[in-house]
């Protein structure tokens, strides 16, 4: 009988992902991980709809405790991220650094299986050569492979996502036709630490005392005043605080001189930029120029661009029509089609 881990957040997602694994005769044994210290709310309520869902399935239940791991991989990165101006994504860091590996990792060391599940909406196929290929989820409203681009072809290779071949719909139907107390329980954010904390930006002031200082344009002409400029991100366009002829957008933060630079929607839209630790899922990193999807956001629309490869595994991002609020941080994810090539985090501009 395969075995299968399956990482169980306490959702719909992760419990119907479970439960279709156990009916179709999987040996399944449920494991939440315990991300955030103290009382968050997140955490305690996941694990008891978790152990819940266990029961009902009468499968083993595993808690292990990756606080440690997630304040050091996550907590420490976004602050000190947000303190040097850039806006980090967290959810693809935790996926690498926090859930799938470490998950693998306590199923083969702890429990003898060698192979994973969760309840993300993507899909894993395996071409001609034996390389195991990312594609976006057939839902395409819930599609995550975008947060999944940091995967390593070893994750890949032991990890099933049971739902990416449906949709949403048809996992509420699932749910409720077997019975799970988590049939009609609400959609969850896509970021823990919001959940937790009711925003990013008071989750940053437990850890960030705010420095007021300018609020200027271009040229250095002072335009207001800021609270900090971990509270804003480039492109941003509501809530800057300035009184204008015209829709402004911050284009710039210097840490260094506490400044955030705002300018009009020309000076906010970008033609090209440079990415770092970049991962070549699905083929292996080119040696020329490519043409692919690129997409800077996870509710963006991908956009053609060219593709060249950089020394130290970085890639030049060029795009056929420049685009608005491409924020130093965030992920940078291509594709072709619904084949998701690789990504990496956008840098700034030096």
């Amino acid at each position: 009988m395969n075995k299968v881990v399956v990482g169980l957040s306490g959702g719909v997602d992760s419990s119907v992902a479970a439960a279709a694994l156990h009916r179709q005769g999987y040996a399944v044994e449920g494991l939440t991980l315990w991300l955030m210290k103290g009382k968050g709310q997140c955490c305690s309520e996941g694990m008891a709809d978790a152990a819940r869902l266990c029961e009902e399935l009468e499968i083993p239940y595993h808690v292990v405790d990756t606080r440690e791991l997630f304040e050091k991989n996550i907590v420490d990165y976004l602050v000190a991220g947000y303190s040097a101006g850039v806006t980090p994504l967290p959810c693809s860091q935790c996926n690498k650094a926090v859930k799938f590996g470490p998950m693998l990792q306590y199923a083969r060391e702890q429990l003898g299986i060698d192979q994973i599940a969760t309840g993300h909406y993507a899909r894993i196929t395996q071409s001609p050569d034996g390389r195991y290929e990312l594609r976006r989820a057939v839902d395409s409203n819930k599609d995550q492979s975008y947060f999944l681009y940091d995967l390593e072809q070893e994750i890949l290779a032991h990890t099933l996502f049971p739902l990416g071949d449906q949709p949403k719909s048809e996992t509420r139907r699932m749910a409720s036709e077997f019975g799970l107390h988590t049939a009609e329980k609400p959609e969850s954010q896509d970021l823990c630490l919001i959940e937790a904390h009711g925003s990013m930006r008071s989750f940053l002031e437990k850890y960030l005392t705010p420095q007021p200082g300018q609020i200027v344009d271009p040229d250095g002409q002072v335009l207001g005043q800021h609270d900090g400029i971990h509270n804003y991100t480039i492109g941003q366009r509501k809530g800057i605080g300035i009184a204008a002829d015209r829709p402004l957008y911050v284009i710039g933060i210097d840490a260094g001189k506490n400044r955030v630079v705002v300018g009009d929607r020309s000076a906010a839209q970008t033609p090209e930029f440079t990415v770092a630790r970049v991962n070549w899922v699905s083929i292996s990193e080119p040696a020329a120029p490519i043409q692919a999807e690129v997409q800077i956001r996870y509710r963006s629309q991908p956009e053609a661009a060219t593709l060249i490869p950089l020394p130290e595994g970085r890639v030049k991002v060029v795009f056929d029509e420049p685009q608005l609020s491409v924020t130093p941080g965030q992920a940078a994810v291509w594709y072709r089609g619904d084949l998701l090539l690789g990504g990496g985090v956008i840098e700034r501009e030096t």
